[in-house]
């Protein structure tokens, strides 16, 4: 039987001081129990000497000072696994939202989750289709790894978040293949989004949904990234299933980090945010890889708005040092109409030559890629001088590479958010645009490469 503490000192915010306590530890689920009988519940945010500072999930409005009991579970936030959860859809604390019957747990385990010691970890290695071209031909996802995507308000990061959970696979292997996707601090109609198209594409009978809304409790919006990790982990190293884990969006997410850490009086750090926030990051994305000795894996992709399109704000300043690469979201492409909006010479994926190449994707996609960086970014620059000393000042090979930008982007990037692209697909594009160049201009592709793959158009 739990203690009960009547020894409520302080509420402040959604903030509630507990003095005289045993035997508590941080990160601890507590009930309490008002005097009207409401059961509320909270979770332990500092544990200092005979005193315990709980946030409340449902807010401290109404809670008496002296007619609240206080009762500590003796562990923490926790979540009950099955396989059944895929194909559901749950709140951030992993309780059903789709009216659907309660889990029975084949196992209940702390969303904190372990540490992986990094000498047992395995290297990224295999690749994995999107269906996107700008992804995975020039920015390649690999199994195991961490790519966020970085994104501003108004940009179709939720479209794109919704084909790569429809679409991803790992190719020419019969393995189980699973999506956890975790939606933060999200709107009702972003929600409703999400899950009317998982269930109208049939992408959710492999997927676990959660979903946090913007009016939730924020201490349920900071455990939501974690439940979905737990879970991932469950069906990776238990299930031996690949899965992808799709986190939007972690802005939020830091958003809420601040709000309470601005309810606990700390010192702020950098635009107000916690000095820890590096800290906490790591924590979530630390938990993607592959582990030695076990089957599965774990990939992430975490989506994340820059305030003002700032890369140098907090949230993905340090997303960036953490992760392996990015993908970066154009607002010039979103306004002509490019979808998805990928701008590829700012976007990076530092695994993607361990994931390509022959018996992993095709021999020529290297050099082809190389070839379509080179060739696009110099249309830019040529672009860019014309606007400023006209367009009579081009050569007409810088004419060519000029035109060839514009193509590149209507034709290789831009595709239909239901447009599942395989990688050969892909690629013969490019070999398609680069049919524009004398072959003298394509340094960057051997010359076998160019008879085999050009002759086939």
């Amino acid at each position: 039987m739990p203690k009960e503490y009547l020894t409520v000192t302080e509420i402040s915010g959604p903030l509630l001081l507990v003095e005289k306590i045993t035997g508590v530890t941080y990160g601890e689920l507590a009930e309490i129990e008002l005097a009207n009988r409401e059961i509320r519940r909270g979770r332990v945010l500092e544990v200092n000497g005979d005193k315990a500072l709980l946030q409340i999930f449902e807010g401290t409005s109404g809670i008496d000072l002296r007619g609240s009991r206080v009762r500590f579970s003796g562990h923490g936030i926790e979540i009950g696994l099955s396989e059944d959860m895929l194909g559901r859809t749950f709140d951030g604390l992993g309780n059903p939202k789709d009216k659907g019957p309660n889990i029975i747990p084949e196992i209940k385990m702390d969303i904190n989750g372990n540490p992986i010691n990094p000498y047992a970890r395995n290297f990224p290695n295999e690749f994995i289709q999107t269906g996107i071209s700008s992804i995975d031909a020039m920015n390649t996802l690999v199994r195991g790894q961490k790519l966020p995507i970085f994104s501003g308000s108004g940009l179709p990061h939720a479209k794109i978040a919704a084909q790569i959970a429809r679409q991803a696979k790992v190719r020419g292997k019969d393995e189980k293949f699973a999506v956890v996707f975790g939606a933060m601090g999200i709107t009702f109609e972003e929600a409703d989004y999400f899950i009317s198209d998982f269930n109208r594409t049939g992408a959710i009978e492999r997927t676990v949904l959660f979903i946090n809304l913007a009016n939730d409790p924020v201490i349920e919006r900071i455990a939501t990234p974690r439940v979905v990790l737990t879970t991932a982990e469950y069906l990776a190293f238990e299930k031996d299933m690949h899965v992808l884990v799709i986190l939007t969006d972690m802005t939020n997410y830091c958003e809420a980090l601040r709000e309470i850490s601005a309810a606990r009086k700390e010192v702020p750090g950098r635009r107000g945010y916690p000095v820890y926030l590096y800290t906490d990051l790591a924590t979530i994305y630390a938990r993607a890889g592959r582990i030695q000795g076990k089957k599965g894996s774990i990939t992430q992709i975490p989506i994340l708005t820059m305030p003002e399109d700032d890369k140098t704000h907090p949230v993905p300043d340090l997303t960036g040092y953490i992760t392996e690469g990015q993908i970066m979201l154009s607002r010039a492409l979103h306004r002509r109409n490019v979808f998805p909006p990928i701008d590829v010479l700012p976007s990076l994926s530092r695994l993607k030559q361990k994931g390509i190449g022959k018996d992993k994707t095709r021999e020529d996609h290297a050099d082809i890629s190389n070839q379509l960086f080179a060739a696009y970014a110099r249309g830019k620059e040529a672009k860019e001088l014309a606007i400023i000393l006209g367009e009579a000042s081009l050569t007409e090979t810088d004419k060519l590479y000029s035109n060839f930008a514009d193509e590149f982007e209507h034709k290789f990037v831009s595709q239909g958010d239901h447009d599942n692209r395989s990688i050969e697909g892909s690629l013969d594009i490019g070999w398609d645009l680069l049919k524009a160049f004398p072959h003298s201009e394509l340094k960057r592709v051997k010359p076998h490469q160019i008879e085999k793959y050009m002759r086939k158009k």
